[in-house]
């Protein structure tokens, strides 16, 4: 079966020409969508997290050879965590294309962040199913781009360093507060301040407490002294 215009603009946009269309369909279906011989993109997913874990190890081992395995770890995780993948589904313009039902398609569910992120394992996975490791693997490079060799920036826990900085000059450790909540129930917007006890402060909005939490710790950070 030929695939839709709106998954045939989306193939064009991932850049690779499936010889089995159903497993991009299967890819892009949510689990509300499942049905009788209607397949949705779980297992898939579960698979493509695997595939991408081992291009990512490999690709930071390649980028920095002296690296020590206390030094990967994190930039492992930054790479292959589910707001990275859904910041990728983002650039890709996968969330026009996600089947779901009609209880997600009203909650917002094509902004969703864990269902752009499981989306995109799951259209990861059926690249290699389609095509075999070294496609994928070509497949993953290609849409991560510059983030392998940025990613040591994005790899700092924010929240980490500025408790240890805050432990270092004998302080407790900050707090992160709650200031505001806006926004229907299906897609809140958070605003939290990190505060530390020498009465300094920093605030960040984000769609969910623990990356307004992170970047309110960023954005303090950046107001420390020898930070």
């Amino acid at each position: 079966m030929k695939l839709s215009a709106e998954l045939s603009a989306l193939q064009d946009r991932l850049g690779h020409d499936f010889a089995r269309p159903d497993l991009l369909r299967r890819a892009v279906t949510h689990a509300s969508m499942s049905g009788p011989g209607r397949a949705d993109n779980q297992r898939l997913e579960f698979l493509g997290d695997r595939v991408l874990g081992l291009v990512m190890a490999e690709a930071l081992l390649d980028e920095d050879r002296a690296a020590t395995e206390g030094q990967l770890a994190p930039r492992y995780n930054a790479l292959v965590r589910k707001e990275t993948c859904a910041d990728v589904a983002r650039e890709v313009g996968l969330g026009d294309a996600l089947k779901l039902g009609r209880s997600e398609q009203m909650s917002g569910g094509r902004r969703k962040q864990a269902l752009l992120g499981d989306a995109m394992e799951a259209v990861i996975a059926a690249v290699y199913l389609d095509a075999g490791f070294e496609a994928a693997r070509g497949f993953v490079l290609r849409l991560w781009g510059d983030r392998i060799a940025a990613v040591e920036e994005d790899a700092k826990d924010a929240k980490t360093a500025l408790q240890e900085w805050a432990q270092a000059r004998g302080l407790p450790p900050p707090a992160y507060v709650q200031t505001a909540r806006s926004g229907p129930d299906h897609a809140p917007v958070f605003t939290i301040e990190a505060r530390l006890s020498t009465g300094q402060t920093a605030t960040a909005t984000a769609g969910n407490k623990r990356m307004a939490e992170q970047e309110a710790a960023k954005a303090l950070l950046a107001r420390l002294p020898e930070a």
